[in-house]
């Protein structure tokens, strides 16, 4: 297993220390490893300092070369890394790598976007054996049983007695709280469906973003005749199951509860609380909302040729792609001014959308909307504290649900559900 990290940066890996924006971290990474590593804590960072490094420039021009991190510290929106290149072995040339890409599983796309990836190949064996480098000394090796599991839950709930106990007793002061539910916690992290992965690493949705919004309106136009905002649609096409960057979730504890619940039953579920001020919460109608919410209308290389590091905000406004999401700002908004900060572009807010369908009335539904890049680390951030409650015995937990009304004809309040629910609950049992 190995450490693979790419740049754009010139002369990036000829510094101390370089910073990944966290969106980038486990990018081409299967996914059974990148589940060790939705959290970053002690032993993830020292297993990620035991690992060799390849590191790498965007391209096929630059050599790359061999080292070790010896630093990694996480920051709100980046992952800090110090690293040590090894002295004893010279850069390598990228025609000394080709022939071995597929061994190194290095994909197809991986060298033309910065990324950080951890491969489940022996890179010093591969690549020794190939003469790409010297002979190198036995060392340890790290297998995927051996990395670091997830913390276990402090909080747990069977039944909803239970878990309404431990919700009442969280002390948020004056933070307005939301809900998220996960049938499986080893498994889910709380990103929107458009910056999944595939088990392999590959992002499934996110390239094709542009196109995803403009074929939906393109097919269902009437649909969406009385949206004003982006994110207006954008909370349609969610609604309509379309992958989108906004993340469900709820004021409503038991409907986070239940979604917990609702499928995988013998998996342990998960119910996380979120808290933030109220004065970081935006409506629907936010200019920092819309901004964030028309990135999704840029195409792929629009969104990645935006250079964050103009901090100057004339500078950064004055670049032809953040004009063009500027000029799709001011269709909804003709008196926006031209002035977004570059840092709202890749933040994660909370933002209450208009209560369109009864299906979001009844789930009390928000969302949280993901900029360019942007991660909700799963320990919480200096803005959104995070508290976690495992839930087990799910069927239990759904028929004390079901009492309080709270199943699938009203959680989905649409005829076939209603139908579904009826036919399910009424049908023979011996």
């Amino acid at each position: 297993m190995y450490n693979f990290l790419v740049t754009a940066q010139d002369g990036a890996w000829d510094q101390l220390g370089y910073e990944y924006p966290r969106g980038r971290f486990l990018e081409y990474t299967d996914d059974d490893i990148a589940r060790s590593f939705q959290e970053l804590k002690d032993p993830q960072i020292q297993t990620l300092l035991e690992l060799p490094c390849l590191f790498a420039y965007e391209g096929d021009s630059e050599a790359m070369r061999l080292g070790r991190l010896r630093k990694v510290r996480p920051r709100p929106r980046t992952l800090y890394i110090e690293f040590e290149l090894d002295a004893n072995v010279p850069p390598i040339p990228f025609q000394r790598i080709a022939p071995l890409q597929i061994a190194l599983d290095i994909r197809g796309w991986e060298l033309s976007r910065t990324h950080w990836a951890i491969k489940d190949e022996d890179l010093l064996e591969i690549l020794s054996s190939a003469g790409a480098i010297p002979a190198q000394p036995a060392a340890p090796k790290i297998q995927k049983a051996n990395l670091p599991p997830l913390s276990r839950p402090e909080l747990q709930a069977g039944s909803v007695g239970e878990f309404v106990e431990k919700v009442l007793n969280f002390d948020h002061g004056s933070k307005e709280v939301f809900y998220r539910g996960h049938s499986i916690r080893t498994r889910y992290r709380l990103e929107p469906a458009l910056f999944r992965k595939d088990e392999r690493g590959n992002f499934k949705h996110l390239d094709a973003e542009d196109r995803l919004y403009r074929e939906l309106l393109v097919s269902n136009s009437a649909d969406f005749q009385g949206d004003i905002y982006t994110l207006d649609r954008l909370v349609r096409m969610q609604h309509y199951s379309l992958p989108t960057r906004l993340l469900d979730i709820t004021s409503n504890p038991l409907i986070a509860l239940y979604f917990a619940c609702r499928s995988n039953s013998i998996e342990v579920g998960e119910v996380i609380a979120l808290a933030l001020d109220r004065d970081q919460i935006k409506y629907f109608d936010s200019d920092t909302a819309s901004s964030i919410a028309n990135l999704a209308r840029l195409p792929k290389g629009s969104k990645e040729a935006i250079d964050y590091s103009r901090v100057a905000i004339e500078d950064f406004n004055q670049q032809d792609d953040v004009k063009r999401l500027l000029h799709f700002i001011k269709e909804e908004k003709p008196f926006f001014e031209g002035r977004i900060r570059p840092e709202h572009l890749r933040s994660v807010i909370c933002v209450k959308g208009k209560h369109t369908t009864s299906r979001i009335a009844f789930q009390s539904g928000a969302f949280l909307l993901f900029g360019q890049d942007a991660t909700l680390d799963e320990k919480g951030t200096p803005d959104i504290t995070l508290t976690r409650i495992a839930i087990t015995d799910k069927r239990r937990v759904l028929d004390q649900l079901d009492q309080l009304n709270i199943n699938e004809s009203t959680v989905f309040p649409y005829i076939e559900n209603s139908a579904r629910y009826i036919a399910e609950k009424f049908s023979f049992r011996e």
